[in-house]
């Protein structure tokens, strides 16, 4: 019998929504499901590698990886195509990947084992244990508690200060940025709206280091991850498991390419708490059996109590339904609780989150009442691979009607470009301008800082101006005369797909004296926070 949705039944849709990026084709979702036939609740392996295949081949992903597990046992584990497109090597359950922003999850693992030692609380404020923290806001400073930090209510922007992030490796430290946090400006009021954090993360994986009196990394290892036997890592990787990594991958211009700055090496980065643990599906599997047990490892070591996990699967912040997800998901309602997403689907409560970082996807999918967990893990950087796949496993053994989930989300995306006019890898075509601007190209030229972003260098050269970051050192690229007093940065990297405006303002003497930033494409990377930034020319 098809259980009745309680007020546990609850959040997240289920289609290509991110942990460090939201899918940029969400809008296209607006199909109906057709009732065709009921699909076996228990998918055969060759059924699961084929679905995966068309996924791959649709989607332009080199290889995925992944796993389920169901009352109590591993059901599936295994991997197709290749984490490594240039030496071949096949994808395994053991090969290693970014999970992003499912990382989330195990940051609010390692706080809740400190609840259960009693070295904190979920409502503790945050000051209490980082004196440095400071909101813009002497109030909400006050008020902030552990719990805020992972519940992206703080008021502030989606992906405010992702730009002391990525694109990787990062100039700044997790030090300066709790000390930068004073200078972002918050767009809401306090708890009043959602708004997707990574920062505020990190600020958690300091809480909980500043408690444990040990690092994040060795938090997350030592209690959790080495306990389970994963075979994960919070921190360094061991430089003999490099040839077991897959390769990021991003398919521009008609190319797949290498996105080499998202590379697994084998040192931690700053946002390791929002986004940087580094697992394998057999790992996966371990993890979301010891969720499904409510903090039970298959081993039979405790990581922590049910008590805590049941905390961090409930619900804190209230997310939109959307019309799609109403009506293929049977979607009521959404909230996002400590580390995880909620929402009911099909009259199952399902608790997931997903991870997006350039060249890598995750997805993590837990159905408590059918005692099934599915994980995706994949090397490409278009969402549609995880979320077509996902969408067939969990509805298959929900006995929903058996739909080809992968054409449809191919179409979706397709639907999607046709709608906004635009091809597959292109994302500046909005622009139109005089091409022209009002002064020399030499009186734009100089130092420029913002209070939290930092020093930016815009040089005359001889392929015209340039901008480079001090502290982001792959934030470089061309200014193109736009019109009047605003240019186009034109990343040297075009990965990034985040070319921008910069438009240069005047003083009352009619001098330049700053400058302020905005994606040219409205459907850009929001990690490239732009709109947060306001330079002042300095001198140097």
């Amino acid at each position: 019998m098809r259980p009745l949705f309680t007020s546990r039944l609850i959040c997240m849709t289920l289609f290509g929504l991110v942990a460090l990026a939201p899918d940029r084709f969400a809008a296209a979702q607006t199909f109906a499901v057709p009732q065709i036939e009921t699909a076996t609740p228990h998918m055969g392996p060759a059924q699961i590698e084929s679905i995966a295949k068309d996924a791959l081949a649709a989607f332009d992903t080199p290889g995925m990886a992944i796993g389920i597990v169901h009352k109590g046992s591993v059901r599936f584990s295994g991997g197709v195509g290749r984490s490594n497109i240039v030496s071949g090597n096949a994808v395994t359950d053991r090969t290693l990947f970014r999970v992003a922003s499912t990382t989330k999850a195990f940051t609010a693992a390692a706080l809740a084992v400190l609840v259960d030692d009693s070295v904190l609380d979920w409502d503790d404020k945050v000051i209490d244990y980082l004196p440095d923290f400071r909101m813009s806001d002497p109030w909400v400073t006050r008020e902030f508690t552990i719990r805020d930090l992972l519940t992206h209510r703080s008021g502030l922007g989606l992906g405010a200060g992702d730009l002391m992030l990525w694109p990787e490796p990062s100039g700044f430290s997790r030090k300066e940025l709790i000390h930068n946090l004073r200078y972002l400006k918050p767009v809401s009021s306090f708890r009043s709206q959602y708004a997707y954090d990574n920062l505020l993360y990190i600020v958690a994986g300091e809480v909980a280091a500043a408690a444990a009196d040990m690092s994040w990394e060795a938090l997350v290892q030592s209690r959790i991850l080495d306990p389970l036997g994963m075979g994960c890592f919070a921190g360094d990787v061991p430089a003999d498991l490099h040839d077991r990594t897959a390769i990021p991958y991003a398919f521009i211009d008609d190319a797949t390419v290498e996105v080499t700055r998202n590379r697994i090496e084998n040192t931690s980065n700053i946002s390791a708490a929002a986004g940087g643990l580094v697992c394998n599906v057999e790992g996966m599997n371990i993890w979301m059996l010891t969720q499904l047990s409510g903090g039970l490892g298959p081993n039979g070591t405790r990581i922590f109590s049910e008590e805590q996990r049941d905390e961090m699967w409930t619900s804190q912040t209230i997310l939109r339904v959307g019309q799609t997800e109403r009506e293929r998901d049977g979607t009521h309602f959404k909230t996002y609780a400590l580390g995880w997403r909620k929402e009911d689907m099909h009259g199952y409560e399902l608790v997931s989150h997903t991870g997006t970082l350039s060249g890598y996807q995750a997805y993590v999918a837990l159905v408590p009442e059918l005692e099934l967990g599915v994980v995706i893990l994949n090397n490409g950087s278009n969402s549609g691979a995880r979320s077509s796949l996902m969408q067939t496993v969990l509805k298959a053994y929900m006995g929903e009607p058996s739909v080809d989930w992968v054409s449809r989300l191919a179409e979706a995306q397709a639907l999607w470009r046709t709608q906004n006019d635009i091809a597959p890898d292109a994302v500046n075509d909005n622009a139109a301008g005089s091409g022209t601007v009002d002064r020399p190209l030499a009186d734009y030229a100089g130092l420029y800082e913002d209070p939290w972003f930092g020093k930016v260098d815009i040089r005359q050269t001889g392929r015209g101006l340039r901008f480079q970051s001090r502290k982001m050192v792959r934030m470089a690229g061309t200014l193109s005369p736009f019109d009047m007093n605003t240019f186009i940065v034109e990343w040297d990297d075009p990965e990034f797909r985040a070319d921008a405006y910069m438009r240069f303002d005047t003083d009352f003497d009619g001098e330049i004296s700053g400058a302020t930033m905005a994606h040219v494409d409205p459907n850009g990377d929001w990690s490239f926070n732009f709109r947060d930034l306001a330079f002042t020319r300095i001198e140097d």
